[in-house]
């Protein structure tokens, strides 16, 4: 598989780290079989900075943003972008009539399908696979799926920007908004921009910049670079704080106001009028 796809057995092996913890932030049953063969090789290779408590209240903020925005009926669609090796239409419950698309490299979607074949794995909703090229224009495969841009949306891109340019996470946001009809919705997450210059991550990010999966892109100034490109932040968290992982993050929560600290957005937006 190509090498960011990797990740993605990385992101599920710590997902099952997470489920099989008696006070589990979330449960993924299928996460295990998910993250062969390479997942926890990674998991051993990336340890330390906080990594595995991040991805489980990364994963918790975001299912619990997809309940809460789908709670009263007005979102029905909802685009998983990067999904990997994702199960939230197999483990959440969902509101009758909701579509759940799954975009990603085609060796991937077809891995993570033979795999769910295997386990005898049934969607808990209308799942749609999306076989696409996100360094290509791809919305013209999601329509073909059945999105409809005239229908709010609900966009959940998970640890993606990491790997983009400025200029590209920019452009993913102009292109969200672009296929968003009024009411759309967005969670996802940013690095903060301190941390990739930090001496005590560098350790970590030069392993990944060896293994071809870099993290590129953070900003300090979150609300702004999404004003800036058609989103306004509606909540802003990071982890540590209540309805991120309050008392599961093994850190202090520095103040807003501290300059070059090390950060990890957590964000729900909503399209910006116009």
């Amino acid at each position: 598989m190509h090498a960011v796809s990797y990740t993605a057995q990385w992101m599920a092996a710590a997902r099952a780290l997470e489920s099989e913890r008696e006070d589990a932030l979330f449960v993924d049953p299928l996460a295990r079989d998910l993250a062969e063969p390479k997942g926890f090789e990674l998991i051993d290779r990336y340890v330390g900075g906080g990594l595995l408590p991040f991805i489980s209240i990364r994963t918790r903020f975001l299912d619990d943003a997809i309940r809460d925005l789908l709670a009263d009926g007005g979102i029905q669609q909802v685009v998983l972008i990067a999904a990997g090796m994702d199960t939230r239409a197999f483990r959440l419950d969902w509101p009758e009539g909701t579509e759940v698309f799954e975009v990603d490299h085609g060796p991937l979607i077809a891995e993570k399908r033979r795999r769910l074949d295997a386990l005898g794995a049934q969607a808990a909703t209308d799942r749609r696979e999306v076989s696409a090229d996100l360094t290509q224009e791809w919305l013209p495969d999601l329509e073909k799926a059945g999105f409809d841009p005239t229908r709010p949306t609900l966009w959940i891109a998970e640890a993606l920007t990491f790997f983009l340019t400025e200029e590209q996470a920019a452009g993913l946001l102009r292109l969200l908004a672009s296929a968003s009809a009024p009411g759309s919705r967005l969670a996802f997450d940013i690095l903060g921009k301190a941390l990739l210059r930090s001496p005590f991550s560098k350790p970590f990010l030069d392993t990944l910049a060896a293994d071809g999966t870099p993290w590129i892109f953070g900003t300090d100034q979150p609300e702004e670079f999404l004003t800036a490109n058609g989103w306004n932040v509606t909540d802003l968290k990071e982890p540590g704080e209540p309805g991120a992982g309050e008392g599961r993050w093994p850190y202090q929560v520095q103040p807003r106001d501290r300059r070059h600290a090390n950060r990890l957005w957590l964000i729900r937006a909503e399209l910006a009028a116009g």
